[in-house]
């Protein structure tokens, strides 16, 4: 993170970055998680006795993020299918999601075969192929966050982060706010 960023979305960085972390306590080859993000000084206005729950600072930083993990995720086959379904009250100021993917490189990803089983074949047996942890972040009022942890280098130190490493699923997922 840079000092070139805004205070919001250096906010939503380091939540996507804690998000990221909490999700990795569980292992590799979890299901998907998400999250509905909120202002810190928000939740404090609305049950005050919440203040002592958040970090020192926290509740007066009008950027500051708290993260909602969200239970009973609907049914859906595919990631697409997942976000079409999902939908935010005006309450909550942002989303967050994390997946985990193989990836190969551009040249490789060419070559894969356009079959489903036959591409996931090819994934699986690449030699250059990296698992990733992705936790993207995005706010009503347009900012995102992409944090990205490989399996090969799975150590905090090593998370990648950018607000625009992966525009496609922040893209999808800024559409559940709207």
């Amino acid at each position: 993170m840079t000092s070139e960023i805004s205070a919001r979305t250096r906010a939503l960085a380091v939540t996507c970055v804690e998000i990221e972390r909490h999700v990795g306590t569980r292992g590799w080859d979890g299901p998907i998680a998400v999250f509905s993000l909120v202002r810190s000084a928000q939740i404090v206005a609305a049950s005050p006795h919440l203040a002592q729950e958040l970090p020192d600072g926290a509740a007066e930083d009008p950027e500051h993020l708290t993260s909602i993990e969200q239970d009973g995720l609907p049914e859906a086959e595919t990631l697409e299918d997942l976000l079409a379904q999902l939908a935010w009250p005006e309450t909550v100021d942002g989303a967050a999601i994390v997946v985990e993917r193989m990836v190969v490189p551009p040249e490789a990803e060419a070559q894969m075969p356009t079959d489903p089983e036959e591409g996931l074949a090819y994934l699986m047996a690449h030699p250059d192929r990296q698992d990733m942890r992705i936790a993207v972040g995005v706010l009503r009022t347009g900012e995102t966050w992409c944090a990205l942890r490989s399996r090969a280098n799975d150590s905090d130190d090593a998370v990648a982060g950018g607000p625009d490493a992966v525009p496609g699923l922040a893209q999808a997922l800024a559409s559940t706010l709207r």
